[in-house]
């Protein structure tokens, strides 16, 4: 009796939440498919004042045409944001938009080629790095809470929001500092006093 070698079954490529199988495709120039999804937000997208939170629901919309070098992938990508206002320091939240566009060759280039484009791995399309790339550069750097905002008083740090355009300080000394120049007027005072004393001495001598 002959005994029959048992297969291996082929463990399929691992699939993450960015990744998109393009064999509907065909490898036909000219084939399209669109898709749409909402996928957590990948670590670490941050950008001066604002970032977007790990896990957040970030939509993306991708347009997958097959042409003869690869497959070409052009679509949109939106997600919260969250950071502090670059002038009052508070808490702010809203919404970033980006778009991008990218081609996944069928195979790699020859090394001496200077273009670093991705690679499908078969079938597979990875769309994290192109995603990340386009929000992270969308990030406002300095994000506002308002367009009007006045930002915080340089000598006290109060939000000038709140206690309106009457502010100021006249002498333009910091509240902190006020016993500190009380002190310094006594200092000066007897050292006035103690000049004329000793003045007072020699003339008499």
């Amino acid at each position: 009796m002959l005994n029959r070698r048992s297969k291996n079954p082929v463990t399929p490529p691992q699939r993450g939440m960015f990744t998109v199988d393009t064999r509907s495709l065909g490898r036909q120039p000219g084939a399209t498919r669109e898709e749409a999804r909402t996928v957590p937000a990948p670590d670490s997208l941050h950008a001066g004042l604002s970032g977007i939170p790990a896990g957040a629901g970030v939509e993306v919309a991708v347009r997958l045409e097959a042409v003869t070098e690869g497959v070409l992938a052009t679509g949109t990508v939106a997600a919260p944001v969250t950071g502090e206002c670059a002038r009052c320091l508070d808490p702010l939240a809203s919404s970033v938009e980006a778009s991008f566009q990218e081609l996944y060759r069928y195979a790699a280039r020859p090394a001496e080629d200077d273009e670093d484009s991705p690679v499908l791995d078969g079938s597979l399309l990875d769309l994290e790095q192109v995603v990340r790339d386009a929000l992270v550069l969308a990030l406002p750097l300095s994000p506002l809470c308002s367009d009007d905002c006045p930002g915080l008083c340089a000598q006290c740090g109060v939000r000038l929001a709140e206690t309106g355009p009457g502010h100021r300080h006249d002498d333009g000394v910091h509240p902190g500092w006020e016993a500190l120049r009380h002190y310094d007027g006594f200092d000066r005072q007897d050292d006035q006093t103690g000049r004329r004393a000793s003045a007072g001495d020699r003339q008499e001598g």
